[in-house]
C-alpha cells in the first residue's frame, strides 16, 4: 500500500552485512597468525625433512607461501622452550622470571593509580574548593605529555629514593605516568552523579569518608572497570618505562621479549619467537574476554544525559 511509511519497512541488506564478518577477521587473523606461525615456522624454514641439506636461506625462500598454512604437525614445544629455556641475551632461562617480573610490576601499580584516580575525581567532582579547576586543568597536561620528557627528572627521583633498577621503582613511575589518565577518567563520570545524594548523605550525618566508601564507590562499577583495563594494558604493554628504568634482575616481559627477538647467537628460531609473543599478550586478551562487555558498558556510561 502506498500509505506504508518507508520507516515501517524491513531494513535492506548492504554493506553493514559485512561488518561482522570483516570485524572477526581483522580480530582473529593476528592469533592465528602467531599461533599458526610458530608450530610451523621450524618445520618449513630449518630443513627438519629430508630437504635439511639444502642452504636455509633458499628453502625459506621456497617456502614463504605456504607461512599462513596449518601447522603439519602441531607441538608445544615452541611454548615450552619460550617459557623455560630460550635465551634472552647472554641468559637461557626464558621468559617465565620477566613474566612474574610484569605481574608484580602491574598489580600494585593499576590497583593503586586506581584508587588515587578515584579519590581524585570525588574530590575535584563533589568536593570543590577555590583552585580546583585550575588544579585539574594542569593535572590534564599529564594525559598529553610524551613520556620521554619525564625519563631523565624521573630516574633522578628513582636514584634519590634508592629504588632505581627495580621493580617497585617501575611501579612508582607507572602510578605517576597513570594518575593523569584515571583520575580524568573518574572525575568526569562523578560530575554525572547527582549533588544531591551528596547532600543527603551529609545531613544524615555522612562524612567525606563515608560517602565515599558506602555512595560513591559503589556506583562506579562501570567506570572502574575501564580503568582498571586501560591501567592493566598500558602498564602491561609498556616497553619505555622497563628499558628505562629497569635491569636485567627487573625487567618486564616486553624488555624481555624484545631481547630474545634480538638475540644472535645461533639459529633465528622464529616459532619460540611468536610463540613468545603470544605469551606476552596472553594476559591482556584474557583481560578483554573476561570483562569486555563491562569495558563496553563502562564507556558509554554518562554518554545519554
Amino acid at each position: 500500500s502506498s500509505d506504508v511509511c518507508s520507516s515501517d519497512l524491513p531494513p535492506q541488506p548492504g554493506l553493514e552485512a559485512l561488518w561482522v564478518p570483516a570485524l572477526l577477521g581483522l580480530s582473529i587473523g593476528p592469533v592465528f597468525f602467531l599461533v599458526s606461525a610458530q608450530a610451523t615456522l621450524m618445520q618449513r624454514w630449518y630443513g627438519l625433512d629430508s630437504r635439511a641439506g639444502e642452504p636455509w636461506a633458499l628453502y625459506a625462500a621456497s617456502n614463504l607461501g605456504s607461512l599462513l598454512a596449518l601447522p603439519q604437525a602441531p607441538g608445544f614445544a615452541a611454548w615450552a622452550k619460550a617459557w623455560s629455556s630460550a635465551c634472552t641475551g647472554t641468559d637461557c632461562g626464558g621468559l617465565q622470571p620477566f613474566f612474574l617480573n610484569s605481574l608484580l610490576m602491574v598489580v600494585p601499580a593499576v590497583a593503586i593509580s586506581t584508587a588515587l584516580g578515584a579519590l581524585n575525581g570525588y574530590v575535584l567532582s563533589k568536593w570543590r574548593f577555590r583552585g580546583s579547576e585550575v588544579l585539574f586543568a594542569l593535572m590534564l597536561f599529564g594525559v598529553f605529555m610524551p613520556m620521554q620528557v619525564v625519563l631523565l627528572p624521573m630516574s633522578q627521583v628513582l636514584g634519590w629514593l634508592g629504588i632505581a633498577s627495580s621493580v617497585w621503582g617501575l611501579v612508582l613511575v607507572h602510578v605517576l605516568a597513570g594518575i593523569p589518565s584515571t583520575t580524568l577518567f573518574f572525575r568526569n563520570y562523578y560530575i554525572g552523579l547527582p549533588d544531591e545524594l551528596i547532600k543527603a548523605a551529609q545531613l544524615d550525618g555522612a562524612g567525606f569518608w563515608m560517602i565515599f566508601r558506602r555512595i560513591v564507590l559503589p556506583l562506579s562499577l562501570p567506570i572502574l572497570v575501564v580503568t582498571l583495563i586501560w591501567q592493566f594494558t598500558n602498564i602491561w604493554n609498556d616497553f619505555l618505562f622497563g628499558a628505562s628504568f629497569s635491569d636485567f634482575s627487573s625487567y618486564p616481559l616486553t624488555v624481555a621479549l624484545n631481547n630474545l627477538v634480538n638475540s644472535s647467537t645461533g639459529v633465528k628460531e622464529y616459532n619460540v619467537h611468536f610463540a613468545g609473543a603470544f605469551i606476552a599478550a596472553l594476559p591482556t586478551l584474557i583481560v578483554y574476554l573476561v570483562s569486555g562487555k563491562y569495558f563496553v558498558r563502562g564507556l558509554t556510561a554518562g554518554a545519554v544525559k
